[in-house]
């Protein structure tokens, strides 16, 4: 963000992500061997950053990635554990990493997020789960890299974001009513962003990062062309 990858050291950077993948491709969050898909977007997209993604097993990487897709086209934690839209994310921005989008059923995951909207606009998680405006960026930006969020109502996700930001403090929460946080208004912001507000700066769907940071970078994210 303040352009200064140049102030850290960046070979005990990469020796630290690369040592915590395991043989299945999976990565460990430490050293105490919790595994998540969270972490295998963390780590792809740590060495992305700093043009260093080849020092780890991308293949093997994805192969686990794929191991946690579910029959509903949507992704888990971990193999065989419930579809999570913050886990779809995590998934979806791997391979995007690693440009390998081409593995993804991108209609069936696409519905399986659009089925994530609700009556208010807004989006929840998983089925029978509330809205909440953090969900604004996993599964907007999910559909972003995948090119279909033209399948979503944008206004009725456009009025339950702005309908959950506080008046007097500017923030945002979860949902309308309750207290603003910085993680929320981030997402709000963020989601706001990708619906095209024009009163805010592009934000990469891949990485939640300025746009103009990405290209300063010279990185080059895959996307999916949006369809019908």
């Amino acid at each position: 963000m303040i352009n200064r990858l140049d102030s850290i050291d960046r070979d005990k950077v990469v020796n630290f992500v690369v040592t915590l993948q395991q043989t299945d491709g999976s990565f460990w969050g430490d050293e105490w061997g919790e595994v998540d898909t969270r972490f295998t977007f963390c780590a792809f997209a740590t060495l992305v950053l700093l043009d260093r993604l080849q020092d780890c097993d991308v293949n093997k990487g994805v192969d686990f990635v794929l191991q946690c897709k579910n029959f509903d086209g949507a992704f888990g934690c971990v193999p065989g554990s419930e579809s999570h839209a913050g886990q779809v994310f995590c998934c979806v921005g791997a391979l995007s990493i690693a440009n390998k989008l081409h593995l993804l059923d991108v209609d069936q995951l696409a519905w399986w997020l659009c089925e994530r909207q609700l009556p208010s606009g807004g989006l929840n998680g998983r089925p029978e789960k509330l809205p909440d405006v953090c969900y604004s960026w996993w599964v907007l930006a999910s559909l972003k890299i995948i090119g279909r969020t033209h399948w979503l109502d944008k206004p009725g996700l456009i009025r339950f974001i702005l309908a959950s930001q506080d008046e007097e403090t500017g923030g945002f929460a979860d949902r309308p009513g309750d207290m603003v946080d910085p993680f929320h208004t981030l997402f709000g912001l963020a989601g706001l962003s990708l619906l095209g507000d024009q009163h805010l700066a592009k934000v990469n769907p891949v990485l939640c990062l300025p746009q103009s940071l990405v290209d300063d970078l010279g990185l080059k994210l895959e996307t999916v062309s949006s369809s019908s």
